[in-house]
């Protein structure tokens, strides 16, 4: 007896978009089912149950987020995965997606490859949560029913002593498959570095004890020069290559334990740097741009050099209550704006400076 497919929901406005994407995934071996609008998402996730949701994020009437925030507050619908379809690249968009439950968010125009790597990873993760929760209710019954035998059954003490060793085998499993589904749950798929998940996470925790501790902590936001004409003149798989390339050569870079890299998405990193000033941070950053150029990764088609470069944007603030890590973040985003804007292949560092829009 085969098992069943995944069934996969995709919400989606564009009928070609859902036809291609659809086909792609038929053959992937899902099944997949469709619905051209928020409301009818919602009804179809409601009475089908999907084991994933590919959600388009700008939809007439109610769009993505409020779709995802409406399915995250059925008992139903509230662990399913979404996955967000949307050509929005800007951070407040990325943010409010994992802020109304998502999972992950991949940007248009969709690679397949890299949907059909998410989808499985979120499978993945569902599916050892899953698993997780029958082997957490087979314990609170074990311990249930030990602590029944040990009020009746004191003389049967062999018996107690062999479901104690079962016991601790069960929760031992437990703890690894909890470990598993920690690593996956803050790796990057690709290139197994952190993933936006566990930055979000990391950041916030370091801008609170920088806070405390009245010290620098600074941001470096990579960007890889060119990165589409080089997937479209190389091909995806060697575009995934230099992804993981670059990732680990930024990861070596980092000496100090505490220096967290992740994929901030697509082509981007990100670099968190505790206790760092504004010379550190930029000497780092211009390590990164050694480093990656030693790589010498081929790119006969650069406009700049003929291997692959990097642009980064650096920022460092003492943080203080006027000011939040997204201010950070922004600022590093604008140099890095800067730095492509003058000719790529260079850090740009910025100062955070406090505007109404970044005092909480």
């Amino acid at each position: 007896m085969t098992n069943s497919p995944d069934v996969l929901l995709i919400v989606e406005d564009r009928l070609v978009d859902t036809l291609i994407l659809t086909r792609f995934l038929n053959k992937a071996g899902f099944k997949v089912i469709s619905a051209k609008t928020g409301e009818e998402g919602i009804q179809l996730a409601i009475t089908t149950l999907p084991d994933l949701i590919l959600l388009d994020v700008m939809m007439p009437g109610i769009n993505g987020f409020d779709v995802c925030k409406k399915l995250k507050t059925q008992k139903d619908t509230s662990e399913i995965p979404v996955v967000f379809m949307t050509a929005l690249t800007n951070t407040p968009d990325k943010l409010k997606a994992f802020d109304v439950g998502a999972s992950d968010y991949i940007t248009k125009p969709l690679k397949h490859e890299e949907v059909l790597a998410r989808i499985n990873a979120h499978l993945k993760i569902r599916k050892l949560q899953r698993e997780l929760q029958i082997q957490n209710q087979k314990l609170q019954e074990e311990i249930a029913e030990r602590k029944l035998a040990e009020a009746k059954l004191e003389a049967a003490n062999r018996e107690l002593q062999q479901e104690i060793t079962e016991r601790k085998l069960a929760e031992a499993k437990l703890e690894a498959a909890n470990r598993e589904l920690q690593r996956l749950a803050n790796l990057d798929g690709l290139t197994q570095v952190a993933n936006r998940r566990l930055f979000d996470q990391q950041i916030e925790q370091e801008w609170k004890r920088h806070l405390r501790e009245k010290q620098t902590l600074s941001v470096i936001l990579c960007d890889v020069d060119h990165f589409k004409n080089y997937n479209d003149n190389y091909g995806h798989i060697a575009g995934d290559n230099c992804l993981q390339l670059v990732a680990m050569c930024i990861q070596n870079a980092l000496h100090r334990s505490a220096d967290i890299v992740a994929r901030y998405g697509g082509e981007e990193f990100i670099v968190i740097l505790p206790n760092t000033k504004a010379e550190g941070a930029i000497q780092v950053s211009q390590l990164l741009i050694d480093a990656i150029k030693n790589l010498n990764i081929p790119y006969e088609h650069s406009p700049l050099q003929n291997y692959v470069t990097v642009s980064l944007g650096v920022a460092s603030v003492i943080p203080d209550f006027e000011l939040n890590h997204l201010s950070l973040i922004g600022t590093a985003d604008k140099a890095l704006y800067i730095a492509k804007a003058q000719g790529r292949n260079q850090a740009v560092y910025c100062e955070v400076v406090k505007t109404s829009s970044n005092i909480r």
